[in-house]
């Protein structure tokens, strides 16, 4: 069953895991994958009011929003599971792992494919949001807040806003850790605001040295009476 292969899966993933019944009765984001198995279910039934319900009951008790017909693979993972949102149109592959405030959305009020596919051991890191029918392909890493807006290719790690490649390999092997937050990210953005500080701060420099150069301090005691008013 799908469900004992998610169990055995967060032992994989999370170090503080001690045994089954833990798991099941203490973890919000395991509680809220064995809902959606049954409302799932229900919803292959075609009994989809009753399918929208338990996933109703599910998101009060867990704080994890799953869509009824949302497409889950073997051995999901929801780490923390608080203000995880999960579309109707939604598809995740195997061995994948959501960590917290993570959102699987949709950027359009039409009907058919509006949210994005996941293929295996995907990663998205905290308060993540995957917007619109992209693709997640296969290996792929999302960093912690990033806004993901357009398909991503097999084995990459994406940061930022809007999300970024890490187009260094070694970076995307050793700078990224449980919470899919990229070390040394090579962003643009930060380094557009990185070289604007620095441009400040040497501008503050040469303003200090023609401060001392013109004395400004002797000036600021001179007496306005003292000023001489130039007659016409």
């Amino acid at each position: 069953m799908k469900f004992i292969e998610d169990i055995k899966s967060v032992f994989e993933r999370d170090p503080s895991a001690r045994n089954t019944f833990e798991i099941i009765t203490c973890y919000s984001g395991v509680q809220a994958l064995l809902i959606y198995r049954l409302a799932h279910n229900l919803w292959s039934l075609k009994l989809k009011w009753l399918a929208r319900f338990v996933s109703m009951i599910a998101r009060w008790l867990t704080g994890v929003e799953i869509h009824p017909a949302a497409i889950i693979g073997k051995r999901f993972f929801i780490d923390h599971g608080m203000g995880v949102v999960i579309g109707e149109t939604a598809e995740i592959g195997d061995d994948c792992t959501l960590y917290q405030g993570v959102t699987l959305g949709g950027t359009t009020w039409n009907k058919g494919k509006r949210h994005p596919t996941l293929g295996n051991n995907v990663v998205i890191g905290a308060g993540a949001k995957i917007l619109g029918p992209i693709d997640i392909e296969d290996g792929v890493r999302v960093g912690s807040n990033s806004v993901v807006v357009k398909s991503v290719g097999k084995n990459q790690t994406v940061v930022g806003v809007p999300a970024r490649v890490l187009k260094n390999l070694k970076k995307q092997a050793d700078g990224f850790d449980s919470y899919a937050v990229g070390r040394d990210a090579d962003d643009p953005t930060v380094k557009a605001i990185n070289s604007i500080l620095l441009h400040l701060h040497d501008v503050d420099s040469q303003l200090h040295k023609v401060s001392k150069e013109l004395n400004i301090e002797e000036c600021k005691d001179t007496s306005v009476n003292d000023l001489e008013v130039e007659s016409k």
